[in-house]
């Protein structure tokens, strides 16, 4: 976890300035980065995007598609699963990162969604205990914003290297570990997904039912951005987490959405913009906690239920 600090806002957006462990850069200090001996740039772009990077991308980056390269991967019927850690360290690995070098990610930039592709990813790297990583302000769309800024194409070449993990375990929390902590009162399940998903209306393909976790808080990861997929000023985002998120009555939040997708960008709000040091992601969220129908779920209206005070207006 690193604190976001204030002082280093832009206007409309959040931009790290000056140093390399910022969780987010702006597009001017990569391009003022770019040939430095211990950075290396990850476009993870993939699906629609897919010969994207071919057509352009960040020079010197290197393509680590999110959806295909292993990122994530099916466990027990569950997608989305944080992969085993020998399976991780020779994805970086493979990709030329070594435990030096300083990631910077490139997503593509569309929406709220694709933020969250690189978020789990950060997160990911932070889990295996690499602290030097941050995230390109904008993605690729806003490195392309400045058409003086330079662009390479075609496929890249890669340096392997050696990455070796020092795991974190309280970055992740388990299914079984979630199911032990519903009567506990410091424990906080807090639910990225949108209104609908989160009061039962619908539910996404992998979940076996609609609903929520049992006293679940719901804040719809969306809320933090602009309409132009960017996020917003660190003082609009503070105010819009609710103060059981916040007030120090709570040892830990468990962050969770379908698969472990949105909930990375909640992840990253509390812990890295916000410098909340209690939060813990769920790679099995809703699909891996609603696969037994033992477990209990909650639909409707709850005590907890603040979504519509976030989804109004001009939530992006």
């Amino acid at each position: 976890m690193r604190l976001f600090a204030s002082a280093l806002l832009l206007t409309g957006s959040l931009a790290a300035a000056a140093t390399a462990a910022e969780p987010l850069v702006s597009a001017d200090w990569l391009e003022g980065q770019l040939g430095a001996a211990d950075l290396r740039v990850l476009d993870i772009r993939g699906g629609d995007d897919e010969a994207a990077f071919d057509e352009g991308h960040v020079p010197g980056a290197v393509h680590a598609d999110y959806g295909k390269v292993g990122w994530r991967t099916e466990i027990d019927g569950v997608p989305g699963m944080t992969p085993e850690v020998a399976s991780l360290e020779a994805l970086i690995g493979g990709l030329g990162v070594g435990n030096d070098s300083h990631v910077v990610i490139v997503y593509s930039g569309a929406d709220a969604s694709a933020f969250g592709a690189a978020a789990r990813v950060y997160w990911t790297f932070n889990y295996l205990g690499h602290d030097e990583v941050s995230i390109l302000d904008g993605g690729w769309r806003g490195w392309t914003e400045d058409a003086g800024r330079p662009v390479a194409t075609g496929p890249a070449s890669v340096t392997p290297a050696t990455f070796t993990a020092e795991v974190r375990p309280e970055f992740l929390i388990e299914t079984a570990e979630v199911d032990a902590s519903l009567d506990d009162p410091s424990v906080l399940r807090l639910d990225a997904r949108p209104r609908s998903q989160y009061i039962g209306e619908t539910k996404a393909g992998p979940a076996r039912a609609p609903g929520r976790l049992p006293d679940a808080l719901g804040l719809e990861q969306a809320v933090f951005f602009s309409p132009d997929g960017r996020l917003k000023d660190q003082g609009e985002i503070k105010a819009l987490v609710p103060a059981e998120v916040t007030d120090g009555g709570i040892e830990t939040v468990v962050s969770y959405c379908n698969t472990g997708h949105w909930a990375a960008t909640n992840w990253f709000i509390l812990s890295e913009l916000l410098g909340q040091e209690n939060v813990r992601l769920y790679d099995a969220s809703m699909t891996g906690w609603s696969a037994d129908p033992s477990r209990p779920l909650e639909s409707g209206q709850s005590l907890f239920d603040q979504v519509s005070r976030w989804v109004a207006g001009d939530a992006g």
